[in-house]
């Protein structure tokens, strides 16, 4: 049975999170009942719906979704255990699945991964090009609000009360490694996040997922 990949999109902006996970038994895929078309497009629907709506998936996790047959399998990265467990109870009751396979890795608490996540932020989020991506349009202290500009948002505690808003450029730190995730208008702008992101201190290396709207992951930029 070939393995269907579908994706996850958070706003208004296009934002793509694809991924392909590990083969279901093959018990499992021949008792579950082939999905059609309409039924299939209409359980990606609500997915979406309800992974978006979460109020805690913020611009420092990613999900990703897939299908096992009618097994619904959640993937990503979340920088708090609560959102792992949120994600899960919001699709488990979605009508034509048969389960949920939460596969959502939940990243470790320390406080050098959110002092490079405000630094990453800030570099990403300050370049006037990059700004249409984010609703707040600016740094990580108008982002958080009042009280946002001190040292100690700054410096840790990020993860807990994270910028809010709509951000279509996602920055997943694990252990010191950053990956950028999301969908940016051109390979231009794809690169401008790259670069800033490489300038931030403190990270050990950054990956640059990000795809370019109207290309398959994976795919050569035009």
């Amino acid at each position: 049975m070939a393995r269907r990949t579908v994706p996850c999109l958070a706003a208004a902006i296009l934002s793509l999170a694809v991924f392909t996970s590990t083969p279901a038994p093959a018990q499992q895929v021949q008792q579950a009942a082939p999905m059609s078309q309409e039924d299939g497009m209409r359980i990606v629907n609500e997915v979406r719906k309800q992974l978006s709506g979460l109020t805690n998936y913020g611009v420092f996790d990613w999900i990703t979704f897939g299908f096992h047959g009618r097994t619904l399998v959640l993937n990503g990265f979340a920088s708090r255990p609560t959102l792992k467990d949120d994600a899960g109870r919001a699709v488990k009751n979605i009508n034509g699945i048969a389960g949920v396979d939460n596969q959502i890795k939940v990243l470790p608490l320390s406080p050098n991964d959110d002092r490079i996540r405000a630094a990453v932020y800030n570099r990403i989020y300050t370049q006037p090009t990059l700004r249409k991506y984010n609703a707040n349009q600016g740094s990580l202290a108008q982002a958080m609000g009042p009280g946002g500009r001190s040292f100690g948002m700054m410096a840790g505690g990020i993860t807990n009360n994270p910028p809010i808003g709509y951000h279509a450029i996602h920055i997943v730190v694990n252990n010191g490694h950053v990956t950028l995730y999301g969908v940016v208008l051109n390979q231009t702008d794809a690169s401008i996040a790259l670069m800033q992101a490489n300038s931030a201190p403190g990270a050990f290396s950054v990956d640059n997922d990000l795809v370019v709207q109207g290309q398959n992951p994976g795919q050569e930029p035009k």
